[in-house]
Protein backbone atom coordinates (compact mmCIF):
# COMPACT_ATOMS: atom_id res chain seq x y z
CA UNK A 1 0.00 0.00 0.00
CA UNK A 2 1.11 3.58 -1.01
CA UNK A 3 1.00 5.32 2.55
CA UNK A 4 2.74 8.49 1.00
CA UNK A 5 -0.95 10.63 0.05
CA UNK A 6 -2.09 9.45 3.74
CA UNK A 7 1.02 11.00 5.33
CA UNK A 8 0.60 14.34 3.04
CA UNK A 9 -3.54 14.00 4.03
CA UNK A 10 -2.88 14.05 7.73
CA UNK A 11 0.74 15.65 8.15
CA UNK A 12 2.92 12.94 9.02
CA UNK A 13 6.46 13.19 8.47
CA UNK A 14 8.80 10.07 8.78
CA UNK A 15 9.76 7.72 6.71
CA UNK A 16 10.78 4.75 8.86
CA UNK A 17 9.10 1.52 8.01
CA UNK A 18 7.72 0.90 11.29
CA UNK A 19 5.72 3.90 10.80
CA UNK A 20 4.41 2.99 7.19
CA UNK A 21 3.32 -0.30 9.15
CA UNK A 22 1.30 1.20 11.42
CA UNK A 23 -0.66 3.46 9.04
CA UNK A 24 -1.15 0.57 7.10
CA UNK A 25 -2.69 -1.13 9.39
CA UNK A 26 -4.73 2.19 10.39
CA UNK A 27 -5.89 2.30 6.35
CA UNK A 28 -6.86 -1.53 6.31
CA UNK A 29 -8.56 -1.52 8.89
CA UNK A 30 -10.79 1.74 8.56
CA UNK A 31 -13.61 0.37 6.46
CA UNK A 32 -14.33 -2.36 9.15
CA UNK A 33 -16.00 -1.48 12.23
CA UNK A 34 -13.72 -3.41 14.52
CA UNK A 35 -12.56 -2.20 17.86
CA UNK A 36 -8.59 -0.62 17.45
CA UNK A 37 -6.24 -0.25 20.67
CA UNK A 38 -3.23 2.23 19.91
CA UNK A 39 -0.36 1.60 21.99
CA UNK A 40 3.10 3.95 21.89
CA UNK A 41 4.20 6.32 24.25
CA UNK A 42 3.54 9.37 25.22
CA UNK A 43 4.46 12.19 22.46
CA UNK A 44 4.92 9.67 20.08
CA UNK A 45 2.10 10.71 17.61
CA UNK A 46 -0.91 8.14 18.94
CA UNK A 47 -3.82 10.39 18.22
CA UNK A 48 -3.39 10.43 14.13
CA UNK A 49 -4.22 7.10 14.40
CA UNK A 50 -8.08 7.27 14.74
CA UNK A 51 -8.35 10.26 12.54
CA UNK A 52 -6.83 8.18 9.90
CA UNK A 53 -9.15 5.19 10.59
CA UNK A 54 -12.21 7.33 10.90
CA UNK A 55 -11.21 9.63 7.56
CA UNK A 56 -10.99 6.20 5.47
CA UNK A 57 -14.44 4.45 6.66
CA UNK A 58 -17.33 4.18 6.16
CA UNK A 59 -18.60 7.01 9.32
CA UNK A 60 -16.35 9.76 7.72
CA UNK A 61 -19.38 11.97 7.39
CA UNK A 62 -20.88 10.86 11.12
CA UNK A 63 -19.07 12.57 14.32
CA UNK A 64 -15.51 12.50 15.38
CA UNK A 65 -14.99 12.73 19.28
CA UNK A 66 -11.86 12.15 21.47
CA UNK A 67 -11.95 11.67 25.10
CA UNK A 68 -8.90 11.79 27.13
CA UNK A 69 -10.26 9.66 30.03
CA UNK A 70 -7.34 10.69 32.27
CA UNK A 71 -8.01 14.63 32.25
CA UNK A 72 -11.64 13.70 33.44
CA UNK A 73 -12.45 13.61 37.28
CA UNK A 74 -13.09 10.04 38.15
CA UNK A 75 -16.64 11.00 39.87
CA UNK A 76 -17.76 12.38 36.58
CA UNK A 77 -16.72 10.26 33.97
CA UNK A 78 -19.42 8.16 33.69
CA UNK A 79 -21.72 11.19 32.97
CA UNK A 80 -19.28 12.69 30.74
CA UNK A 81 -19.41 9.45 28.77
CA UNK A 82 -23.40 8.17 28.77
CA UNK A 83 -24.67 11.39 30.42
CA UNK A 84 -26.95 11.68 33.26
CA UNK A 85 -30.64 12.52 33.70
CA UNK A 86 -31.92 15.57 35.98
CA UNK A 87 -31.61 15.60 39.70
CA UNK A 88 -29.50 12.10 39.07
CA UNK A 89 -26.81 14.19 41.42
CA UNK A 90 -26.06 17.10 43.05
CA UNK A 91 -25.61 19.56 39.86
CA UNK A 92 -27.88 18.08 37.70
CA UNK A 93 -30.16 20.50 37.21
CA UNK A 94 -30.65 19.02 33.63
CA UNK A 95 -30.68 16.07 31.35
CA UNK A 96 -27.08 15.60 29.52
CA UNK A 97 -26.00 13.69 26.56
CA UNK A 98 -23.26 11.27 27.30
CA UNK A 99 -19.96 11.26 24.35
CA UNK A 100 -21.52 7.77 23.02
CA UNK A 101 -25.06 9.34 23.12
CA UNK A 102 -23.24 12.39 20.59
CA UNK A 103 -21.47 10.44 18.66
CA UNK A 104 -24.17 7.82 17.67
CA UNK A 105 -23.28 7.01 13.72
CA UNK A 106 -19.49 8.05 14.46
CA UNK A 107 -16.43 7.44 15.51
CA UNK A 108 -15.26 7.74 19.51
CA UNK A 109 -11.21 7.76 20.38
CA UNK A 110 -10.63 6.86 24.16
CA UNK A 111 -7.44 8.28 25.04
CA UNK A 112 -5.42 6.91 27.59
CA UNK A 113 -7.91 4.60 28.46
CA UNK A 114 -6.37 2.82 30.95
CA UNK A 115 -6.78 5.69 33.73
CA UNK A 116 -10.29 4.57 33.42
CA UNK A 117 -12.10 3.71 36.65
CA UNK A 118 -13.32 -0.14 37.23
CA UNK A 119 -16.84 0.61 37.28
CA UNK A 120 -16.55 2.70 34.06
CA UNK A 121 -14.66 -0.27 32.30
CA UNK A 122 -18.09 -2.79 33.18
CA UNK A 123 -20.44 0.59 31.39
CA UNK A 124 -17.98 0.57 28.45
CA UNK A 125 -17.61 -3.31 27.88
CA UNK A 126 -21.48 -3.49 27.90
CA UNK A 127 -21.40 -0.99 25.00
CA UNK A 128 -18.89 -2.43 22.96
CA UNK A 129 -20.72 -5.90 23.35
CA UNK A 130 -24.56 -5.10 23.01
CA UNK A 131 -24.22 -1.11 21.67
CA UNK A 132 -26.15 -0.16 24.59
CA UNK A 133 -25.53 1.91 27.74
CA UNK A 134 -27.85 3.58 30.62
CA UNK A 135 -27.70 7.42 31.24
CA UNK A 136 -26.57 7.74 34.93
CA UNK A 137 -29.85 8.25 37.65
CA UNK A 138 -31.72 6.10 34.44
CA UNK A 139 -33.01 2.25 34.65
CA UNK A 140 -33.70 2.61 30.79
CA UNK A 141 -31.57 1.44 28.25
CA UNK A 142 -30.38 3.24 25.23
CA UNK A 143 -28.81 2.00 21.77
CA UNK A 144 -25.94 3.41 20.62
CA UNK A 145 -23.80 3.00 16.95
CA UNK A 146 -20.40 4.05 17.45
CA UNK A 147 -17.34 3.05 16.22
CA UNK A 148 -14.51 2.61 19.76
CA UNK A 149 -10.82 3.21 19.20
CA UNK A 150 -8.58 3.55 21.94
CA UNK A 151 -5.32 4.35 23.11
CA UNK A 152 -3.09 3.71 26.07
CA UNK A 153 0.86 4.80 26.95
CA UNK A 154 0.60 1.93 29.92
CA UNK A 155 1.74 -1.58 29.83
CA UNK A 156 -2.15 -3.12 29.35
CA UNK A 157 -0.97 -7.07 30.48
CA UNK A 158 0.55 -5.39 33.58
CA UNK A 159 -2.43 -3.41 34.55
CA UNK A 160 -4.87 -6.84 33.84
CA UNK A 161 -2.64 -8.67 36.42
CA UNK A 162 -2.54 -5.82 38.68
CA UNK A 163 -6.17 -6.02 38.75
CA UNK A 164 -6.85 -2.48 37.61
CA UNK A 165 -8.15 -3.29 34.23
CA UNK A 166 -10.60 -5.86 33.06
CA UNK A 167 -9.07 -8.40 31.26
CA UNK A 168 -12.74 -8.96 29.43
CA UNK A 169 -12.43 -5.26 28.21
CA UNK A 170 -8.44 -5.55 27.07
CA UNK A 171 -9.18 -7.89 24.73
CA UNK A 172 -12.16 -6.70 23.44
CA UNK A 173 -10.61 -3.40 22.86
CA UNK A 174 -7.28 -5.08 21.46
CA UNK A 175 -9.25 -6.56 18.42
CA UNK A 176 -6.93 -4.94 16.42
CA UNK A 177 -3.76 -3.27 17.81
CA UNK A 178 -1.68 -0.42 16.20
CA UNK A 179 1.86 0.28 17.77
CA UNK A 180 2.85 3.54 16.84
CA UNK A 181 6.87 3.76 17.41
CA UNK A 182 8.83 5.87 19.15
CA UNK A 183 10.79 8.35 17.72
CA UNK A 184 14.55 6.28 19.07
CA UNK A 185 12.92 3.57 16.89
CA UNK A 186 12.91 5.67 13.82
CA UNK A 187 16.23 7.09 13.81
CA UNK A 188 15.92 8.22 10.38
CA UNK A 189 13.21 10.35 11.02
CA UNK A 190 14.92 12.38 13.51
CA UNK A 191 16.21 14.48 11.14
CA UNK A 192 13.76 15.31 9.32
CA UNK A 193 11.52 15.71 11.84
CA UNK A 194 13.90 18.74 12.74
CA UNK A 195 13.98 20.19 9.63
CA UNK A 196 10.35 20.11 9.32
CA UNK A 197 9.65 21.87 13.04
CA UNK A 198 12.74 24.17 12.08
CA UNK A 199 11.22 25.22 8.54
CA UNK A 200 7.20 25.67 10.74
CA UNK A 201 9.20 27.70 13.60
CA UNK A 202 10.95 30.10 10.82
CA UNK A 203 7.94 31.06 9.14
CA UNK A 204 5.94 31.23 12.51
CA UNK A 205 8.50 33.60 13.50
CA UNK A 206 9.80 35.12 10.32
CA UNK A 207 13.54 34.09 11.05
CA UNK A 208 15.79 31.60 9.52
CA UNK A 209 15.44 27.76 9.98
CA UNK A 210 18.08 26.54 12.27
CA UNK A 211 20.63 24.52 10.34
CA UNK A 212 22.46 21.53 12.18
CA UNK A 213 26.41 20.81 12.10
CA UNK A 214 27.92 17.36 11.55
CA UNK A 215 28.49 16.93 15.27
CA UNK A 216 25.29 18.46 16.08
CA UNK A 217 23.38 16.00 13.85
CA UNK A 218 25.35 12.92 15.48
CA UNK A 219 24.50 14.16 19.20
CA UNK A 220 19.97 14.51 17.98
CA UNK A 221 20.44 10.70 16.32
CA UNK A 222 22.42 9.47 19.22
CA UNK A 223 20.00 10.98 22.23
CA UNK A 224 17.07 8.57 23.19
CA UNK A 225 13.95 11.52 23.43
CA UNK A 226 11.98 10.07 25.83
CA UNK A 227 9.48 12.93 25.33
CA UNK A 228 9.84 11.63 21.75
CA UNK A 229 7.84 13.95 18.87
CA UNK A 230 6.69 16.51 21.33
CA UNK A 231 9.76 16.81 23.18
CA UNK A 232 11.79 17.39 19.91
CA UNK A 233 9.53 20.16 18.31
CA UNK A 234 9.51 21.90 21.69
CA UNK A 235 13.23 21.95 21.72
CA UNK A 236 12.88 23.32 18.22
CA UNK A 237 10.83 25.80 18.59
CA UNK A 238 13.31 27.09 22.38
CA UNK A 239 16.48 27.29 20.33
CA UNK A 240 14.81 29.22 17.48
CA UNK A 241 14.03 31.98 20.03
CA UNK A 242 16.60 32.05 21.97
CA UNK A 243 19.86 31.38 19.70
CA UNK A 244 20.96 34.49 17.90
CA UNK A 245 23.27 32.59 15.27
CA UNK A 246 21.07 29.83 12.98
CA UNK A 247 24.03 26.84 12.63
CA UNK A 248 23.64 25.26 15.65
CA UNK A 249 26.87 22.78 16.81
CA UNK A 250 26.84 20.19 19.15
CA UNK A 251 27.79 21.96 22.91
CA UNK A 252 24.87 24.57 21.70
CA UNK A 253 22.39 21.61 21.52
CA UNK A 254 23.38 19.53 24.30
CA UNK A 255 22.35 22.91 26.25
CA UNK A 256 18.61 21.99 25.43
CA UNK A 257 18.88 17.89 25.89
CA UNK A 258 18.09 17.05 29.59
CA UNK A 259 21.11 14.79 30.92
CA UNK A 260 20.23 11.05 29.92
CA UNK A 261 20.50 9.93 33.48
CA UNK A 262 17.76 11.90 34.71
CA UNK A 263 15.51 12.07 32.04
CA UNK A 264 12.23 9.94 31.99
CA UNK A 265 12.92 5.67 31.61
CA UNK A 266 11.45 4.88 28.27
CA UNK A 267 8.62 3.05 27.98
CA UNK A 268 8.58 -1.04 26.97
CA UNK A 269 7.60 -1.57 23.43
CA UNK A 270 3.72 -1.36 24.21
CA UNK A 271 3.94 1.13 26.74
CA UNK A 272 4.23 0.92 30.67
CA UNK A 273 4.39 2.98 33.73
CA UNK A 274 7.92 2.04 35.60
CA UNK A 275 8.32 -0.73 37.91
CA UNK A 276 5.25 -3.01 38.15
CA UNK A 277 2.88 0.10 37.27
CA UNK A 278 3.89 2.51 40.01
CA UNK A 279 4.66 5.79 40.11
CA UNK A 280 7.86 7.78 41.33
CA UNK A 281 5.96 9.52 43.44
CA UNK A 282 4.08 6.76 45.06
CA UNK A 283 7.58 5.09 45.42
CA UNK A 284 9.08 8.25 47.24
CA UNK A 285 6.02 8.91 49.63
CA UNK A 286 6.11 4.82 50.85
CA UNK A 287 10.41 5.15 51.36
CA UNK A 288 9.21 8.45 53.36
CA UNK A 289 6.29 6.53 55.01
CA UNK A 290 8.48 3.31 55.95
CA UNK A 291 11.27 5.18 57.46
CA UNK A 292 9.44 7.46 59.79
CA UNK A 293 7.03 4.13 60.60
CA UNK A 294 10.20 2.03 61.59
CA UNK A 295 12.25 5.03 63.81
CA UNK A 296 9.01 5.99 65.91
CA UNK A 297 8.38 1.80 65.99
CA UNK A 298 12.11 2.52 67.93
CA UNK A 299 11.47 5.12 69.41
CA UNK A 300 8.92 3.24 71.60
CA UNK A 301 10.61 0.08 71.88
CA UNK A 302 13.83 2.26 73.47
CA UNK A 303 11.00 3.99 75.33
CA UNK A 304 9.44 1.02 76.67
CA UNK A 305 12.44 -0.52 77.30
CA UNK A 306 14.33 1.99 79.92
CA UNK A 307 11.08 3.46 81.88
CA UNK A 308 10.97 6.72 79.72
CA UNK A 309 14.16 7.75 80.16
CA UNK A 310 17.04 7.54 77.11
CA UNK A 311 19.67 4.04 77.53
CA UNK A 312 22.93 5.10 78.09
CA UNK A 313 24.46 2.86 75.80
CA UNK A 314 21.39 4.31 72.89
CA UNK A 315 21.77 7.58 70.71
CA UNK A 316 18.06 7.90 70.49
CA UNK A 317 16.81 9.61 67.15
CA UNK A 318 16.46 13.04 67.01
CA UNK A 319 14.01 15.50 65.07
CA UNK A 320 14.17 18.94 63.85
CA UNK A 321 11.44 20.20 62.27
CA UNK A 322 9.82 16.38 61.69
CA UNK A 323 13.34 15.90 59.80
CA UNK A 324 14.85 12.80 60.65
CA UNK A 325 18.58 13.13 61.84
CA UNK A 326 20.08 9.45 62.28
CA UNK A 327 22.40 8.61 65.50
CA UNK A 328 25.70 7.68 65.16
CA UNK A 329 25.01 3.72 65.05
CA UNK A 330 21.80 2.90 62.99
CA UNK A 331 20.91 -0.89 63.31
CA UNK A 332 20.44 -2.77 60.09
CA UNK A 333 17.51 -2.34 57.88
CA UNK A 334 14.64 -4.60 58.95
CA UNK A 335 15.41 -5.40 62.27
CA UNK A 336 14.93 -3.24 65.86
CA UNK A 337 17.80 -3.75 68.25
CA UNK A 338 17.83 -2.95 71.99
CA UNK A 339 20.66 -2.43 74.13
CA UNK A 340 20.06 -2.78 77.93
CA UNK A 341 20.51 0.10 80.00
CA UNK A 342 24.16 0.56 81.38
CA UNK A 343 25.59 -1.56 78.43
CA UNK A 344 27.97 -0.11 76.26
CA UNK A 345 27.25 -0.60 72.45
CA UNK A 346 31.00 -1.35 72.35
CA UNK A 347 30.60 -4.48 74.55
CA UNK A 348 29.93 -8.09 73.35
CA UNK A 349 25.85 -8.29 74.54
CA UNK A 350 23.05 -10.37 73.57
CA UNK A 351 20.89 -8.12 70.96
CA UNK A 352 17.41 -9.00 70.67
CA UNK A 353 15.75 -8.30 67.45
CA UNK A 354 12.28 -7.39 66.03
CA UNK A 355 11.55 -9.05 62.99
CA UNK A 356 9.73 -6.77 60.88
CA UNK A 357 7.90 -6.88 57.24
CA UNK A 358 9.23 -5.10 54.93
CA UNK A 359 6.37 -5.65 51.77
CA UNK A 360 5.83 -2.74 50.36
CA UNK A 361 1.79 -3.33 49.90
CA UNK A 362 1.12 -3.99 53.71
CA UNK A 363 2.98 -0.52 54.24
CA UNK A 364 1.04 0.95 51.94
CA UNK A 365 -2.22 -0.34 53.17
CA UNK A 366 -1.20 0.58 56.34
CA UNK A 367 -0.31 4.00 55.41
CA UNK A 368 -3.82 4.45 53.74
CA UNK A 369 -5.67 2.86 56.66
CA UNK A 370 -4.03 5.52 58.70
CA UNK A 371 -4.87 8.53 56.75
CA UNK A 372 -8.33 7.63 56.35
CA UNK A 373 -8.79 7.30 59.96
CA UNK A 374 -7.06 10.83 60.62
CA UNK A 375 -9.33 12.72 57.97
CA UNK A 376 -12.42 10.60 59.39
CA UNK A 377 -12.66 9.27 55.82
CA UNK A 378 -12.32 11.89 53.85
CA UNK A 379 -10.51 10.71 51.07
CA UNK A 380 -9.29 14.11 49.11
CA UNK A 381 -8.08 15.05 52.16
CA UNK A 382 -6.67 11.56 52.89
CA UNK A 383 -4.92 11.82 49.21
CA UNK A 384 -3.27 15.29 50.13
CA UNK A 385 -1.63 13.57 53.08
CA UNK A 386 -0.41 10.60 51.05
CA UNK A 387 0.97 13.09 48.46
CA UNK A 388 -1.38 11.05 45.60
CA UNK A 389 -4.39 12.00 43.72
CA UNK A 390 -7.73 11.65 44.93
CA UNK A 391 -8.60 8.92 42.10
CA UNK A 392 -5.36 6.84 42.99
CA UNK A 393 -6.19 6.57 46.55
CA UNK A 394 -10.02 5.15 45.24
CA UNK A 395 -8.76 2.68 43.38
CA UNK A 396 -6.13 1.50 46.07
CA UNK A 397 -8.82 1.33 48.24
CA UNK A 398 -11.22 -0.59 45.83
CA UNK A 399 -7.87 -3.21 45.16
CA UNK A 400 -6.79 -4.02 48.95
CA UNK A 401 -10.98 -4.01 50.01
CA UNK A 402 -9.96 -1.18 53.04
Amino acid sequence: MNVQPIKQRFGIIGASPLLDRAIEIAAQVAPTDLTVLITGESGSGKEVMPQIIHGFSARKHGPYIAVNCGAIPEGTIDSELFGHEKGSFTGAHEARKGYFEVADKGTIFLDEVGELPLTTQVRLLRVLETGEFIRVGSSKAQKTNVRVVAATNVQMLQAVQRGTFREDLYYRLNTVPIHVPALRERKEDIHLLFRYFAQETASKYKAPPLVLRDDALHLLSAYRWPGNVRQLRNIVEQMSVIEQTREVDAKTLRQYLPDESTALAPLGANGGGGVDGINERELIFKFLFDMKSDLNALKEQVKAFTGGQPSPGVVPPLYRDDVFIPPPSTPPQGTVSILPAGVSADEDVEHSEVEESLSLEEKEKELIRKALAKHRGRRKNAANELGISERTLYRKIKEYAI
